[in-house]
């Protein structure tokens, strides 16, 4: 072999060796890498009145407003100005998750109690009808292929599909385990948390049939739920603080990643590329998307004890918290000692918190 064609050979050898190097893998954060994100900071807090109990928080990008289930009701805010302009109620119930139907220019809200979702007018903000689903009606979501509101009713372990071109409960998908919040992949895929199995549950929306259950090894007990649907990748937050990453083709876990404990909420920026999870210890987790199979720990911001569910602007990167001042844990009732909060009466907030880009809006 001659001396220039040895050259040759190792050149290429070394070149073949970094790109298996960069090449991505499914293994965990490499806490060695910072990737350059936004610094995150709480720039505006809205007090809500009313009731001191609360749980999912929507924004809507048509509106550019913020929903808050709020105790017995939703709060209504205009996202630009902060201001509350409306509540939605009194309902009978607590309301949980809120959707929005653009087509037929209503909202939904759902009543976990009773078993029920109402429908809503989103230029009046009166509630126009009230449909029956099952009990624990939980997390709620648009599909936007079948332009159908799809109600998670958690305990009861099914999903009801409602039409609201008709207002009426169309049809009842029965999974058979208790289930936290969905995601639509806007191709006529929903994806449902399976909080009893810490499975993921793939419908197709077409049919209202379930075509696939993921086991996620890695999570227990599942709540937070967001998607990257460019690379269709989903995003489950668990309560023993972990984020699984799952493969849409394949129902495959890419990767786990450590989060902040009792998270109840996950967003993902598509502009940015940043998966968050809302804990409700007072912090928000930020992942970055490298690429569909490479995540990197990138920040932990802190917030407000107690905000565990999260919304986000997909445009701004504005990320929305509800949030309370907690009374001490030793003047709070247990049960099988897990403590239950007791809020400072009228401290609910509606939290902004912006990167460092949007703060200046």
């Amino acid at each position: 072999m001659t001396k220039p064609q040895r050259s040759v050979l190792l050149a290429t050898a070394a070149v073949a060796a970094l790109i298996v190097m960069a090449s991505p893998t499914l293994a965990q954060s490499d806490a060695s890498e910072k990737p350059a994100v936004p610094s995150y900071k709480i720039t505006k807090q809205v007090p809500l009145p009313g009731p001191d109990r609360w749980d999912f928080v929507k924004y809507s990008t048509t509106e550019r407003r913020v929903y808050v289930a709020h105790g017995d009701r939703v709060s209504v805010i205009d996202e630009p100005t902060g201001k509350v302009i409306g509540q939605i109620g009194n309902l009978p119930g607590i309301t949980h998750g809120i959707a929005i139907s653009p087509e037929t220019h209503q909202g939904f809200t759902t009543e976990g109690h009773p078993g029920l979702a109402a429908a809503f007018d989103l230029k009046t903000l009166k509630q126009t009808k009230t449909i029956t689903t099952a009990p624990d009606a939980d997390g709620i979501l648009y599909e936007p292929t079948t332009k159908h509101i799809y109600v998670v009713n958690g305990d009861s372990g099914s999903l009801s599909v409602i039409d609201p071109s008709s207002d009426l409960n169309i049809a009842t998908i029965d999974v058979g385990s208790k289930l936290e919040p969905a995601v639509a992949d806007g191709k006529g895929h929903i994806y449902v948390n399976g909080e009893e199995k810490s499975e993921i549950i793939a419908i197709d929306a077409k049919t209202n049939k379930v075509t696939a259950h993921w086991t996620m090894p890695t999570c227990r007990t599942p709540h937070g739920i967001a998607i990257d649907r460019t690379t269709r990748r989903l995003f489950s937050s668990c309560s023993n603080k972990v984020l699984v990453v799952l493969n849409l083709d394949t129902g495959a876990t890419v990767a786990t990643l450590p989060i902040g404990a009792r998270s109840d909420g996950a967003a993902f920026d598509p502009v940015r590329k940043l998966v968050f999870s809302s804990n409700g210890d007072g912090t928000l987790s930020v992942i970055k998307e490298i690429s569909a199979n490479h995540f990197v720990i990138a920040a932990t911001v802190q917030t407000k004890p107690g905000a565990r569910t999260m919304s986000i602007d997909p445009k701004t990167g504005r990320i929305f918290l509800v949030a309370a001042e907690s009374i001490p844990t030793s003047q709070t009732s247990t049960t099988a000692n897990h403590p239950h909060p007791t809020y400072v009466p009228g401290s609910v907030k509606l939290l902004y918190v912006d990167p460092e880009l949007a703060a200046a809006q």
